[in-house]
């Protein structure tokens, strides 16, 4: 665009992982706006709409969705390594965002379900 300025400022998180969690933090600034986005894949993963319907039919021990505060996240990889064993399928296909947020959780658990985001649902 003529005459416009864009400035893209990145910010990283204090541990790096992979190529997709060093990049957590984006800022664009354009038109005094700001729009964050953890990371580009993120961003893409998270405009993905989802029904109950839908994330229902995933509510196995090897297809396990959940929902937490209406975003929806893909954990099967991560089932088996449940430090709570199997209290995670408790909610499997349905919403979970109680059980999360309970004292069982350390604040380590708010990073890791990150990267496990597949969209958000349908409201």
């Amino acid at each position: 665009m003529v005459g416009s300025s864009y400035y893209l400022l990145m910010t990283y998180p204090s541990y790096s992982q992979t190529l997709e969690t060093a990049v957590k933090s984006i800022n664009i600034l354009c038109c005094n706006d700001v729009v964050t986005f953890r990371s580009y894949a993120t961003y893409i993963q998270e405009s993905k709409l989802y029904t109950r319907a839908e994330i229902a039919l995933h509510n196995k021990r090897t297809d396990c969705w959940i929902i937490i505060k209406n975003k929806v996240f893909d954990v099967t990889p991560y089932v088996e390594e449940h430090p709570g064993g199997d209290a995670i399928l408790v909610h499997a296909g349905d919403d979970s965002t109680e059980g999360f947020y309970g004292p069982q959780h350390g604040t380590r658990v708010f990073d890791l379900i990150d990267d496990f985001c597949i969209g958000e649902l349908q409201l």
